[in-house]
């Protein structure tokens, strides 16, 4: 499977979709409290005038992004039942420590640290994608390459 910079999961997408959502249902909201602000007198030195402006272009901003991401996007599902792909879990050990760690494979839009999910495109997912278990792989990470051994994926 060929991945792109745009490749994510079915959950990743749908999670733009609702960030999409709750934003376009704060926009009226936004709006009112600019035109509140503004009715406020002189714009010149109206710091709540200043703020609303500036929360509804960061708004603004952020739906234009996330529309352009879902525009791009290219919704990947996993294919091969034994081989590491985005969307998969995958439990690796690191052999340098003989430790092991939960990770699930996503798109770099979708990455998050704190949830065990990386990206493909990082130096772990990038090393263990189109991998089986029991495969030893070299991870060359900006502080050095280390091996992991992939015990289990799930779908």
């Amino acid at each position: 499977m060929q991945l792109t910079a745009n490749s994510m999961t079915p959950a990743g997408y749908h999670q733009i979709e609702q960030e999409i959502t709750r934003l376009e249902l704060d926009r009226p909201n936004r709006i009112k409290q600019l035109q509140e602000a503004r009715a406020l007198g002189d714009l010149s030195e109206n710091a709540e005038y200043s703020a609303a402006k500036r929360d509804l272009r960061h708004l603004e901003s952020r739906l234009r992004y996330l529309n352009k991401l879902l525009q791009y996007a290219e919704v990947v599902t996993p294919e091969t039942p034994d081989q590491v792909e985005v969307g998969k879990h995958v439990n690796v050990q690191f052999d340098d420590e003989n430790d092991t760690d939960a990770y699930q494979i996503v798109g770099k839009f979708e990455a998050d640290l704190d949830a065990n999910k990386i990206s493909f495109d990082s130096p772990l997912g990038h090393a263990m994608i189109d991998h089986k278990v029991g495969d030893t792989v070299t991870v060359k990470a900006p502080n050095g390459d280390y091996q992991v051994t992939i015990r289990k994926i799930n779908g």
